[in-house]
């Protein structure tokens, strides 16, 4: 029997180590999907003792003596939250069927248009016992959300015992992915952060990653991409090893949380037309490398060419945008992020990490210079950890004690790796820094200076929020709370239930804060305007023809970008109440574009 197609329109996207560690136990016997991290082997532990504990369920310590600890520890963690919300859904399930409240609830979270929704308004209204009825209704057109992992690509720091390094399989990333490969769970592994080939070709040789006759997978592959031409590329290369790409979730490159990984210029909206003229293109183009690769290895091939999804993510807020990006573009599913940060029943987020987030305004949310792994990182003001740096610095300590050592990519001064965030890296920088102090401005050395030390420790401060919310101790140096929301966090003011949030989402009553908000199009053209011009002023005086190609580049992108809004919203039906306002910021900025001023080439 065919599985019952996904019920809700949107789901929830991984957000940094922790704040959806535990999405899927809070929210998939609703049917709405998530993305847990499974960086933070540490912390999946910790987490699989607190669950275990709490839903009274078999739990062994896995300690770091164990041979594959890393993957091991993963493994389990998630075999015991797909144990819970089958728990969790079963019990829910029959809830819908024996009270009116429970039932009458969800009617209210699902979205308007939905044949789900009008079976059980019927049920409910019904003034005799359906609880058969309904029973059975469920069991065939519900399923609890997917529990979703997410590996960034570029956190795969090689192992090693003493001086000796361990195989490739015993990398950070490519320890996660076996964990998730051995895994009971029927879902999705999400890559983000762009192609690493080594983990790419790791994939195929797990079973549960390959198709069978019918096109049938036990674990789907999805890929995070910035444009097409990204899409293009990893989906082939994965393809030649006989991987299928599920779903490409395309993400804006600044109007997001987390790391934001720009652009040259291009524009969602553009990105996405793209997507819906090329979809076959991507699809055929995949399946033809695909089967290849499978008959080579003697392996079955589908029948048919399987099904390929197209979802998107980044700065959407409002029911209208969320509606918008469905239609227009023929996408599956939109990813709602940062705005759930301030709901409790969703995210492992602490209460005063929530009051910072609800109080913060438009100037307190930035691109950061603090991930070491040196990509611009979305963040807010305020932060604890802010705070416990500030005090290392002023105290001559500046650094992290690196407990995790998850961002050790560096190899300036260690074969092995050392975090750019760490206090040993910092001190050495910090002492070379010294040594030419007097061939320096006071102003010049500043900057330097606090060049090194903006650096945080993302490996602890991305995890501590479950730990203080969980009531879990917390070991080592204080590190506080790192956050990373998106800039659309701006808009939403005050912490909200599950159910009004969905319910936002789908258009029954908005959570946003009063005040004006930029569509979501427009916000992300002024964070990439402002990237440009930034970009420009902060280059030395002698520009190389690169930097001048990449700039004009840049600046048409940009500028073909707003001609395509011009056109779109100028002849379309959509955002009939903002239509004045888009149609004026687009003028705005594009006469900012016009006037600004690419620097010449130096001659050489």
């Amino acid at each position: 029997m065919a599985l019952p197609k996904p019920l809700h329109t949107f789901h929830i996207p991984v957000m940094g180590l922790a704040y959806t560690i535990d999405t899927p136990i809070r929210v998939a016997q609703y049917g709405i999907d998530s993305v847990v991290s499974i960086v933070d082997d540490e912390l999946m532990e910790k987490m699989n003792a607190f669950y275990s504990q709490k839903f009274e369920l078999p739990y062994k310590e896995i300690t770091q003596k164990l041979h594959d600890y890393r993957a091991e520890r993963i493994t389990s963690y998630l075999n015991t939250v797909d144990a819970i919300v089958k728990k969790k859904y079963a019990a829910f399930c029959a809830e819908l069927a024996t009270s009116k409240e429970v039932l009458n609830n969800f009617i209210q979270m699902l979205p308007q248009m939905c044949d789900v929704k009008r079976a059980l308004q019927f049920y409910a209204s019904s003034p005799f016992d359906k609880t058969n009825e309904i029973r059975s209704y469920v069991a065939q057109h519900l399923k609890p959300g997917a529990i979703d992992v997410n590996i960034m690509t570029k956190v795969d720091k090689a192992n090693f015992v003493k001086k000796e390094a361990l195989p490739a399989e015993f990398n950070d990333a490519h320890a996660a992915l076996r964990g998730f490969a051995n895994s009971n769970l029927c879902s999705s592994l999400v890559l983000s952060a762009g192609m690493n080939p080594s983990l790419y070709s790791y994939i195929a040789e797990f079973n549960d990653f390959l198709p069978d006759a019918n096109g049938r997978l036990k674990k789907k592959v999805i890929l995070k991409v910035s444009d097409f031409r990204s899409a293009m590329i990893q989906g082939s290369f994965l393809a030649k090893k006989g991987i299928w790409v599920s779903e490409y979730r395309i993400e804006s490159g600044l109007n997001c949380g987390g790391h934001a990984f720009a652009t040259d210029g291009l524009l969602l909206g553009p990105i996405m037309e793209e997507f819906k003229q090329r979809r076959q293109e991507l699809a055929d183009a995949a399946h033809q490398l695909m089967v290849k690769a499978l008959l080579l290895r003697e392996l079955p091939v589908p029948a048919e060419q399987m099904e390929l999804k197209i979802t998107v993510q980044g700065g959407v807020g409002t029911d209208q945008e969320h509606e918008f990006l469905l239609q227009q573009y023929n996408t599956d599913a939109i990813g709602w992020g940062s705005p759930f940060l301030l709901v409790p029943e969703a995210t492992a987020t602490d209460a005063a990490t929530r009051s910072l987030l609800a109080n913060a305004t438009e100037d307190h949310f930035y691109r950061s210079d603090i991930s070491p792994l040196g990509i611009p990182f979305n963040t807010v003001e305020g932060t604890t950890n802010e705070h416990f740096k500030s005090m290392r610095i002023a105290q001559h300590k500046a650094g992290s004690s690196c407990p995790k050592k998850l961002l050790a990519l560096s190899r300036e001064y260690d074969a092995q790796g050392i975090c750019t965030a760490s206090r040993k890296y910092q001190q050495i920088k910090l002492e070379e820094l010294e040594l030419i102090k007097d061939t320096l401005t006071a102003q010049a050395y500043k900057e330097k200076q606090d060049c090194i030390t903006v650096k945080s420790c993302l490996c602890v401060g991305l995890a501590n929020t479950a730990y203080l919310e969980n009531h879990i101790p917390i070991k080592g140096e204080a590190q506080g709370v790192v956050i990373c929301p998106g800039p659309n966090m701006a808009y939403f003011d005050k912490e909200v239930s599950l159910k009004d949030m969905v319910r936002h989402i789908y258009g029954y009553a908005s959570v946003l804060a009063q005040g004006y908000r930029p569509n979501v199009f427009i916000k992300e053209l002024q964070l990439y305007v402002d990237y440009f011009i930034k970009d420009i002023g902060n280059t030395a005086n002698e520009v190389t023809k690169a930097q001048t190609k990449k700039w004009n580049t840049f600046k048409n992108n940009l500028q073909e970008g707003i001609t395509y809004y011009e056109s779109l919203f100028d002849t379309k039906g959509f955002f009939e109440k903002g239509k004045k306002d888009i149609l004026e910021k687009l003028i705005v900025y594009k006469e900012i574009l016009e006037n600004t001023t690419i620097p010449e080439t130096a001659l050489v």
